[in-house]
């Protein structure tokens, strides 16, 4: 089970599953099913560099080249999935993502990120004094947009 499921209860992260814990510095701190064991070292997992900036979360798959981008005046809205490339969706919203993987357009900000190969998480962001009519139509826009995108994706992938 993905740590990415799991609580966080105190100072640690605990799987869902079994709830093991782990410290932030990846070391795993109790295993439940045996509580009198203490776990040995060899149980860890990865830890990445994250930092908060403008209410969205950054996680650096190695050392962060730089600071995350400041988005001003824009806070998050909703996160989604889409099963297709960052050249599908900017193909699909008909804009460039700049250097720090953000398009903006149509009322829409989408800050891109690749996830694996072929997929990429799409971050919704909306001014932050967007009424509930803007940011339920900023929600749909996206929704739309990521289904363009992997309709472009597939009918890539069939030529």
């Amino acid at each position: 089970m993905s740590l990415s499921h799991g609580f966080v209860r105190g100072e640690a992260l605990s799987c869902i599953y079994h709830g093991w814990s782990y410290a932030r510095t990846g070391d795993c701190l109790r295993i439940p099913a045996h509580p009198g064991l203490t776990p040995p070292e060899t149980i860890r997992t990865v830890t990445y560099p994250v930092a908060e900036a403008d209410g969205v979360i950054w996680v650096a798959a190695g050392e962060p080249a730089n600071a995350p981008p400041a988005l001003v005046d824009l806070v998050p809205l909703r996160s989604m999935t889409a099963l297709a490339g960052i050249a599908a969706i900017e193909s699909a919203a008909g804009a460039k993502a700049g250097d720090e993987g953000l398009i903006d357009g149509n009322g829409i900000h989408l800050l891109l990120s690749s996830r694996r190969d072929g997929e990429t998480l799409i971050h919704v962001l909306v001014p932050a004094d967007a009424g509930p009519d803007a940011r339920i139509a900023a929600a749909r826009t996206a929704e739309g947009l990521r289904r363009r995108a992997e309709a472009l994706q597939k009918k890539e992938a069939a030529q």
